[in-house]
């Protein structure tokens, strides 16, 4: 029975020694809330780091026994490991990278080496419980390079990624000196995940630019597997806080803090000490807001909590100090005998303090200069079960893409605070209450339960779109079929496309001449009389006449417009014409003017635009303006354009390989085979009996039979059914 495996940095446990004795205490975190539906059932396991370091063996059996009854796994690490990994290339490097703090960033290979060697630490405590069938969801940017580590072990394995940061744009990440391993470690998922459509639009682009891998509507293709990337937002227990803020404990916690702070409006603002958060930025805010609305001193206070985080770090250690400065230099400059603008806290809460916090407070501020999520603006709007009360929320955060109905705010424009304050604090309830309404009816139907089964569903879906789609590859067993019917036939025929299917490409489309291999591997194959090899390509006629003339092959060039049939002669398929190229060349001209590295290339009856060479992004972006420029453009034309592998072309329409495919069908074959990489040749696909051997070079969709991946694996295929021929002739 196939099993789950979550896997994270840290368990959803607090590891504690004390006495010499460890005990463990849960997690109190949303992710461990909304997972514990998955890991906690029947074989599931949650394997990470239990916060505890040891080297006694007596120490790690313990925890390994304790945590065990718990269905999780320990991964040991040294106190080394953490400060390099953790503390080091995670916290130090990608941490500010991600969260767009460049100048933070440490790029030290010390780090790099522990990362990996970490990374690889979690992959062989995971394959000491998985096995090829079970799912396996890794979590976080601290196991980036895992995904593709356990696809090398475990290849047929549904495994699961999800970032709960931010992923940075192209210009960010590509200053990273290890950014080709993190990307190639991460597409070893089937299913990609992050919290909004910008992180997965920078994801893909990343990918493209830097590992040469295109997406067609958020998916990879990756050899003969899919990777699919897409967004996922987190939700959080919604019922636990709606219910948490109604109990009789937090509304004592709420009495008692009214009590003691008076009747003040109350503003929350709860975060973790991090540069990422703006909180200097909010804390001037805050002192602007009193500053211009005199009326409201007295009569507001800023709840303020701080939670400890890396505080012994310099870069932090400064943050800390510039805020305790902030702080008391705002209730110096406002406070008064009966009165404290801001109430600070530097210590984190249980979780009934923070849902008293959250029930009493009139607004939230919530402020990030960049979040991945930030789940405490959702935690305040489930929190309001009377509906009152305002949420302040920064466009930087995931959140501000479902929490439309809050104030959202540049968290870099002070003024936009100070102003969202005062909106906030004027706002007539009747408009709270709509507003809330809207905020917490999303909340409840995509809460951290959803989120969980909603990415399970998809994983799961993927997944068998995968195995669909390894049924159709040409494997072992499907090779060998094919080469008894190859050698048992008495008559055969071979459409072979050239560009991608027997040759790679290349910037350079006019250097890519037949090798050595491939004219000995024709050769053989035309040079026997029961065998009709057919190369049927978009290339042009003198072009293949000077590679491949000498060889005893029929040929078909430009799609279909030229045909070489048993005599060396050309002859055009139909009458055509080429006059419509005056009016098109132009066009395609003023696009090689926009696009530095493209270029025309002119057959005799159709024009080819190239753009391989071309800056990648601004190639693609330039191919799919001049694809709907030309299909308006020659709707009356009896023209068709193609879009083949980094080319647009124009030429004739009826003019294609099926057509052309046919001339030859005219005759019966025992054994038919065809093979092309593009979508012209799903034309030649289409037009063959059901019976014929039709494979698409490579794994996007296609009307072919089969897949095969490379035009390696075609030459290795050819090789072999020309070696059956030689032992045919013995």
């Amino acid at each position: 029975m196939p099993k789950t495996i979550i896997v994270s940095n840290r368990l959803p446990v607090s590891g504690i020694k004390k006495d010499n004795q460890i005990s463990f205490s849960p997690s109190a975190g949303g992710l461990a809330t909304g997972l514990g539906s998955i890991y906690k059932k029947g074989d599931n396991i949650w394997i990470g780091w239990p916060g505890i370091y040891t080297n006694e063996p007596s120490e790690k059996e313990h925890i390994n026994q304790e945590l065990q009854k718990e269905n999780m796994s320990p991964v040991f690490l040294s106190q080394e490991d953490i400060e390099k990994f953790y503390e080091g290339f995670s916290n130090s490097t990608l941490w500010p990278l991600f969260h767009y703090f460049p100048k933070y960033v440490v790029n030290d290979h010390e780090y790099w080496e522990t990362y990996q060697a970490v990374n690889s630490i979690f992959c062989e405590q995971i394959l000491k419980h998985a096995n090829q069938d079970d799912i396996i969801w890794v979590h976080d940017y601290q196991l980036l390079l895992l995904p593709t580590m356990l696809r090398k072990y475990l290849p047929d394995a549904t495994i699961g990624f999800f970032q709960h940061i931010p992923f940075p744009s192209y210009e960010i990440f590509r200053m990273l000196p290890w950014r080709s391993e993190i990307l190639e470690g991460m597409i070893g998922a089937d299913l990609i995940g992050f919290h909004t459509y910008d992180d997965v639009r920078h994801f893909l682009s990343s990918v493209s630019r830097i590992v040469g891998v295109d997406n067609k509507m958020g998916q990879l293709r990756i050899a003969d597997r899919v990777c699919n990337v897409d967004s996922f937002p987190m939700g959080i227990d919604y019922e636990k806080f709606s219910q948490a803020v109604q109990s009789a404990e937090t509304k004592k916690e709420i009495e008692n803090l009214r009590n003691g702070i008076g009747e003040q409006r109350l503003i929350i603002s709860i975060d973790r000490l991090d540069y990422s958060k703006g909180i200097p930025e909010r804390l001037k805010a805050f002192d602007k807001f009193l500053e211009t609305y005199p009326d409201f001193r007295g009569n507001v206070s800023l709840i303020f909590v701080l939670v400890p985080s890396r505080d012994k770090v310099a870069l932090y250690k400064e943050l800390k100090v510039e805020i305790d400065e902030l702080v008391g230099r705002i209730n110096g400059k406002y406070g008064s005998i009966n009165w404290s603008p801001i109430h600070y806290f530097y210590r984190s809460f249980p979780f009934t303090s923070l849902s008293a916090f959250y029930g009493i407070s009139d607004v939230a501020l919530v402020t990030p200069l960049r979040d991945g999520m930030n789940l405490v603006a959702k935690e305040y709007i489930a929190s309001k079960t009377d509906k009152k009360g305002v949420l302040i929320l920064s466009e930087m955060a995931g959140a501000a893409k479902e929490l439309s109905d809050a104030i959202i705010i540049n968290p870099n424009d002070i003024n936009a605070i100070v102003d969202a304050l005062h909106e906030a604090l004027t706002m007539p309830e009747q408009e709270q209450v709509l507003r809330n309404t809207n905020l917490q009816n999303i909340l409840k139907r995509y809460d951290i339960h959803s989120w969980v089964n909603v990415f399970m569903n998809r994983l799961h879906f993927i997944k068998e779109k995968e195995n669909e789609m390894k049924v159709r590859q040409l494997n072992i067993r499907l090779q060998k079929k094919l080469l008894e019917d190859f050698k048992k036939a008495e008559t055969r025929i071979l459409f072979l496309d050239y560009d991608g299917t027997l040759m790679p490409f290349s910037t350079n489309p006019g250097k890519v001449k037949p090798d050595d291999e491939l004219l000995e591997i024709l050769e053989k194959l035309s040079s026997n009389l029961q065998n009709k090899v057919v190369l049927i390509s978009g290339r042009n006629k003198d072009s293949l006449e000077e590679w491949l003339g000498h060889l005893n092959i029929d040929m078909i060039a430009e799609h279909g417009v030229w045909l070489k049939e048993s005599r060396p002669f050309w002859s055009l398929i139909d009458y055509l014409t080429d006059e419509w190229k005056s009016e098109i060349y132009p066009i395609l001209e003023t696009y090689v003017d926009r696009t530095p590295g493209s270029f025309i290339e002119t057959k005799d009856y159709s024009l080819v635009w190239h753009y391989r060479k071309a800056e990648r992004d601004l190639g693609e972006q330039r191919a799919r303006e001049l694809v709907s420029h030309l299909q308006y453009l020659t709707t009356n034309m009896q023209l068709q354009v193609l879009e083949g592998n980094k080319v647009i072309e124009v030429k004739n329409s009826g003019i294609n390989k099926g057509k052309a495919a046919l001339r030859w069908l005219q005759n019966p074959y025992d054994f038919i085979f065809a093979a092309g990489d593009d979508w012209t040749d799903e034309d030649m696909f289409d037009v063959l009996p059901d019976f014929a051997y039709t494979l698409k070079v490579g794994f996007s969709p296609t009307i072919a039979r089969y897949n095969i991946e490379s035009w390696r694996e075609m030459r290795l295929l050819l090789s072999a059914m020309a070696s059956e021929l030689v032992t045919i002739e013995k």
